[in-house]
């Protein structure tokens, strides 16, 4: 079946989702970034530009006069210029602080944290000439590009509209004090930055659900997909088939071992044979420790022929037994007297057969048994 996009009509499994977040396939809005990083930007110079602008200036002030050993000595100079240039990383700290969260938290609130070694493995297919013009001249090239160039004209018709209305504010700059005009300035451009990030947030409004309806649909799959994913997970019939095999061999054996430890096998007397224990110092009732039917109950009598393990043939009570307990399980209370009967017939010919007497005459077990049902 071909994997076209007409095909994958199936939503992402959990599974494809997880795969697609380890390979570093997660929804990502370049906009919604930018939007945020300015909004914050322009917040922080609302908040730490006033005090930020009159440290910077402190410290162009200071810069600027050197003492006559700093003049000589280049050590001291650089020496000097490297302490104003810490207290100037001081001084804008929380602005970049405020920014770096700011472009950490945009991306988590869409997509969520992901660190991927997959994503950074070197893809050369990526540096082929011709595929890469195959992109750039496809549909999806031909979107991108128009919604670049949307937001250019949106951008830019923005930033026009600011820099007309704030003209006036912008000339009076050079007509006030140093300390103030700097102030202003930094008001200006904050308030800039602010009616920016609200046209890319309106962008981001629009590129955010488009980014995840795109991430969503890339991630669709075939029904064939889902098929394959399904045999991945639980297993192809064939190899369930197999374990189902190889549990029953393991079954078998361990049962065949455990029929030199019954006390009696009751059969059918061919097509069902079913081995019993029972130790009343350890066990409620009687167990079932193996049983059989055709091949398999011919393999039991004969273990239990080669271990002198007595053979009782009673069809009721085999069928019953074969049909209403589990390997391990102990014997329902229907069946307790019939069992009794015949275990009590076993001990009684063991023990005739050891002191020579006469062997007693086996049980008569109720046909009837056959029709109870566990």
């Amino acid at each position: 079946m071909a994997d076209t996009d007409q095909e994958r009509t199936e939503q992402p499994t959990g599974k494809r989702l997880d795969e697609a977040r380890k390979e570093g396939r997660v929804p990502r809005s370049a906009d919604l970034s930018t939007a945020a990083v300015l909004l914050i930007s322009g917040a922080g110079l609302r908040m730490f530009g006033a005090s930020m602008g009159a440290a910077l200036s402190r410290l162009m002030h200071s810069g600027l006069e050197l003492s006559g050993a700093q003049l000589r000595d280049p050590s001291l100079a650089l020496a000097a210029a490297a302490d104003e240039l810490l207290h100037a990383l001081i001084a804008c700290a929380p602005l970049f602080g405020l920014m770096v969260v700011a472009a950490l938290a945009a991306p988590l609130a869409l997509g969520g944290w992901n660190f991927s070694f997959e994503a950074l493995t070197p893809n050369f297919t990526r540096l082929d000439p011709i595929a890469g013009f195959g992109r750039l001249f496809s549909l999806r090239g031909a979107i991108e590009l128009g919604k670049a160039f949307a937001k250019f004209l949106l951008v830019a018709g923005t930033a026009f509209l600011v820099l007309r209305s704030q003209a006036p504010r912008m000339l009076a700059l050079g007509n006030e004090p140093l300390a103030a005009a700097l102030a202003d300035a930094v008001r200006l451009v904050a308030d800039a930055l602010l009616i920016l990030s609200a046209t890319l947030g309106l962008i981001a409004a629009i590129d955010v659900p488009w980014q995840l309806w795109r991430h969503h649909k890339e991630l669709r799959m075939t029904r064939e997909d889902i098929r394959e994913e399904f045999k991945e997970s639980e297993g192809s019939p064939e190899n369930k088939s197999r374990v189902r095999r190889t549990q029953r061999d393991l079954i078998r054996r361990r049962m065949m071992h455990e029929v030199p430890k019954a006390d009696v096998v009751v059969t059918n007397p061919t097509h069902f044979a079913v081995a019993l224990r029972y130790d009343e110092g350890r066990m409620r009732a009687p167990r079932v420790v193996a049983k059989g039917a055709d091949l398999i109950a011919a393999r039991i009598r004969e273990i239990a022929t080669e271990h002198s393990v007595p053979v009782f043939e009673a069809p009721p009570l085999a069928r019953a037994l074969y049909h209403n307990v589990e390997i391990g399980g102990e014997i329902p209370t229907a069946l307790y007297v019939a069992v009794a009967q015949v275990l009590t017939y076993i001990y009684r010919l063991k023990a005739a057969r050891a002191t020579g007497q006469m062997p007693p005459e086996p049980p008569v077990i109720d046909p009837a048994i056959e029709t109870i049902r566990h």
